[in-house]
């Protein structure tokens, strides 16, 4: 997939800081990537922005006051809507050896300490809008493939009224539409490599 991706496929980064300085930074290293950037002050402000749109990643930092990072992946983690949204965690050097565990067990995907390499971070961003992007287009071949079965059983259920009403004389539009379901099943086979 070209990392000019077309307008449905764009996989939005959801910026999560409380510091005006971190997110100029954070917006400087993945600016590069051509996929919308969401600024989000505090972890309330993250999670408005998650009800609104979907996200591709989260890059969250742990200290924040009010709701902090933990807290904030913690009601991530807890929604249909938001759950499945991979979370990185960003925190200063001086943090909690046991921040990193936490994190973890809160859900987060990823771990970085701050001050970070923006090539490692850009590699990690890319890698889950990359995925976001593959579970999109699963979505979308899902959605096609089921409008496809609905098609097929629409059409079954219409040649089983037709031999229920007993019409002999529509016996070559029958089979016809059998013809024409039999060239859809191998369509779906072809579609799924079977």
């Amino acid at each position: 997939m070209s990392a000019e991706a077309t307008t449905g496929e764009r996989a939005s980064i959801l910026l999560v800081d409380d510091m005006e300085d971190n997110l100029i930074a954070l917006e400087a290293v993945l600016g590069s990537l051509n996929e919308p950037l969401v600024r989000a002050r505090s972890g309330e402000e993250a999670m408005k922005a998650l009800l609104r749109q979907r996200f591709a990643v989260v890059l969250l930092d742990i200290r924040m006051p009010g709701m902090d990072g933990f807290e904030t992946a913690a009601n991530i983690k807890r929604l249909d809507q938001t759950k499945d949204v991979p979370i990185i965690f960003l925190t200063g050097t001086d943090a909690d050896a046991g921040y990193a565990f936490r994190g973890y067990a809160t859900g987060a995907a990823d771990y970085l300490t701050k001050p970070f390499d923006p090539w490692v971070l850009r590699a990690k961003v890319s890698v889950f809008l990359d995925l976001h992007r593959k579970n999109q287009q699963l979505e979308r071949m899902l959605a096609h493939e089921q409008e496809q079965f609905d098609d097929l059983a629409d059409r079954l259920r219409s040649i089983e009224r037709h031999m229920a009403a007993d019409h002999h004389h529509d016996v070559p539009e029958l089979r016809d539409q059998v013809r024409q379901l039999q060239e859809l099943v191998r369509s779906m086979r072809r579609g799924r490599g079977v």
